[in-house]
């Protein structure tokens, strides 16, 4: 009779603990819910502009590699530790590490050997290569030069119900949400969907934007394709604090059950000798 019981109320705990855990809606974790067969006219991203405190790598070529060889040098800059491609840590946050490339200070210009300071902010990279490439050709210091030039500390920052929030270092300087998401672990299944929000930089204001990954334009928005020091936050739905407080219930429930249990069974055994 007593096994009998035990059975019982541990079938009955079983069955509340399954229940008040499964409250997630699969229909709230799915993406693209309002996506239907067809084509979408996608915008292109934005030519990005050389902004202060960049940091720009400039490679630089011509016929004569010796020549060359003196604008290539590495110039070094303090940097701090920050997530890698992909979104795994690369080394420990705030430790100091050595980047190379030419800072934008606060003029907006960057400092080249043997030509000096050149203007940079407000221009692309391809505006900047032409004009460096340019200096180099009037001062008769290479013979058809060709400049290639990078934004190095493109990163965003993904943060909220991600599998792995952090600093994401981008060397393509191209980047979609999707694509940040993915690096930083995709969503949790507690993350909105619905609701993502996009923090971005434009000079000295910042622009908010709240971002629906279910709806039929999320392809076509102007928010689809990142820029540099964008921060995403995924904010966390209803069912993550539903799962939260049920958890608080669960443990003493699950402590005063086994409590009962081992009454029972004490009794149970007394019985029997």
């Amino acid at each position: 009779m007593s096994y009998r019981i035990c059975s019982t109320i541990s079938l009955i705990v079983l069955l509340y603990l399954v229940i008040l855990s499964s409250c997630v809606d699969v229909h709230k974790a799915t993406y693209f819910n309002g996506l239907q067969d067809g084509e979408i006219k996608s915008v292109p991203p934005e030519v990005l502009r050389i902004q202060k405190n960049d940091i720009l790598s400039v490679s630089v070529s011509s016929l004569n590699n010796e020549a060359s060889a003196m604008f290539n040098a590495p110039n070094l800059l303090p940097a701090a530790s920050h997530s890698t491609y992909g979104g795994n840590p690369s080394g420990s946050y705030g430790t100091t590490s050595q980047l190379g490339g030419y800072l934008v200070n606060e003029k907006g210009d960057i400092l080249l050997p043997m030509i000096g300071s050149v203007h940079a902010e407000g221009l692309s990279t391809n505006q900047l290569s032409d004009n460096i490439a340019q200096i180099l050709s009037d001062k008769k210091l290479l013979i058809d030069p060709i400049v290639t030039i990078n934004i190095t500390n493109f990163k965003v920052t993904v943060l909220g119900e991600v599998g792995h929030p952090g600093v994401i270092s981008i060397p393509n300087q191209q980047l979609t949400i999707l694509e940040a998401l993915g690096f930083a672990g995709d969503l949790t299944i507690y993350g909105r969907r619905d609701n993502v929000l996009l923090i971005r930089h434009k000079g000295e204001e910042k622009i908010i934007q709240h971002i629906d990954l279910n709806a039929k334009d999320i392809l076509s928005s102007p928010f689809y394709n990142l820029k540099p020091n964008d921060v995403i936050y995924v904010q966390p739905n209803k069912d993550k604090a539903r799962s939260v407080d049920n958890s608080r219930q669960l443990i003493p429930i699950a402590f005063a059950a086994l409590s009962f249990l081992i009454v029972v069974t004490s009794l149970a055994i007394n019985k029997q000798l």
